[in-house]
């Protein structure tokens, strides 16, 4: 099947129907790249396919499949979203239906009491003069965070507008819109921030690696570095397979192993100062199975929420975990 031209998938379509267009199946059309051989992360070519599935929160068309590197461990999806298919997914329109989709998941006072609690730990930082939230989307977590850091200056960075409409709203006093990697915003950024924060950003980088790079080459040296991601290897994706929302997809692009990054910032010249695999959690793996799952199945949201909320002692201090944070410092 021939993809439509590029032009009309990137218009946002007429009439009642919010979001883009269904974006066409055939697996050979430009939304993706050629399939890779070898692992993105350590170059190893043994790999296996952990998982296939659809778009389950959104229910479009297309087909994505997620490899492990039996070397490293790294889960990336295989063949990856090309730079039209990330437009595709990423655009304005689509991040506002994330952001309702995270409400629905998670609960708007979910997602606000995650973000206190993770200023909370990191209130034990020296007060920073200036800090980054890079892939900030609203400003959540800079405006969670002034209570514990009344004098920081706080930016944000985003790859949509959502950042200028921070911006707007006060809860940010610079936006910076694209990723820390493209060229030239490392560059003109250099060595400004005393803190840089990653809060579930990395796994949708297209190369998380230079990202990386690239929050460390904006910290002062001395700076702190805090990386947060779901974990790939969380007992939770096993449990709930496709309908882990911690896969993601088609927006997470590479699932991290702890291990991989901590080695990635030791390597990088980071010195790893805190590994939380506790308050990184976030009781949402159960309500957000019921949402991906058959229509029917919704009405157990509030069930499911319930019982997220009661297991989640026992997962913040288990393989159960579906994330980790990570505070490195640069030497």
């Amino acid at each position: 099947m021939q993809p439509s031209p590029p032009a009309p998938r990137a218009t946002a379509p007429a009439g009642p129907r919010i979001g883009p267009p269904a974006r066409p199946a055939d697996p050979a059309d430009p939304f993706l790249e050629p399939r890779r051989t070898a692992c993105p992360w350590c170059g190893g070519d043994r790999l296996r396919t952990r998982l296939r599935t659809g778009d389950p929160l959104r229910q479009r068309p297309g087909a994505f499949t997620l490899d492990r590197c039996d070397g490293c461990g790294h889960v990336f999806q295989n063949p990856r979203l090309s730079a039209e298919g990330l437009a595709f997914y990423h655009r304005d329109v689509y991040a506002r239906q994330l952001d309702d989709l995270a409400t629905r998941v998670r609960t708007a006072r979910a997602v606000r009491r995650h973000q206190r609690a993770a200023a909370y730990a990191l209130s034990a930082l020296r007060e920073p003069e200036s800090w980054l939230d890079v892939g900030t989307g609203l400003g959540g977590f800079p405006e969670a965070a002034r209570e514990f850091f009344p004098y920081t200056s706080f930016d944000g960075l985003d790859p949509t507008a959502r950042v200028e409409q921070a911006l707007l709203e006060g809860r940010v006093e610079e936006a910076h819109r694209g990723w820390l990697s493209t060229p030239g915003t490392a560059a003109r950024l250099r060595r400004r921030y005393d803190v840089v924060s990653l809060f579930r950003h990395l796994q949708h980088a297209p190369d998380p690696r230079t990202e990386l790079r690239a929050a460390l080459a904006v910290l002062r040296p001395g700076g702190h570095l805090v990386v947060e991601l779901p974990d790939p290897r969380s007992a939770f994706g096993a449990l709930l397979g496709a309908h882990w929302p911690g896969w993601g997809q088609p927006r997470h692009l590479h699932l991290i192993p702890l291990d991989n990054l901590c080695a990635e910032l030791e390597g990088l010249g980071g010195t790893v100062r805190v590994i939380d695999r506790a308050r990184a959690h976030v009781p949402y793996d159960l309500t957000g199975a019921v949402l991906s799952g058959p229509a029917g199945m919704r009405g157990l949201r509030g069930p499911a929420r319930l019982l997220d909320a009661a297991l989640a002692p026992l997962a913040r201090h288990s393989a159960l975990s579906n994330g980790y944070r990570v505070v490195a410092r640069r030497a």
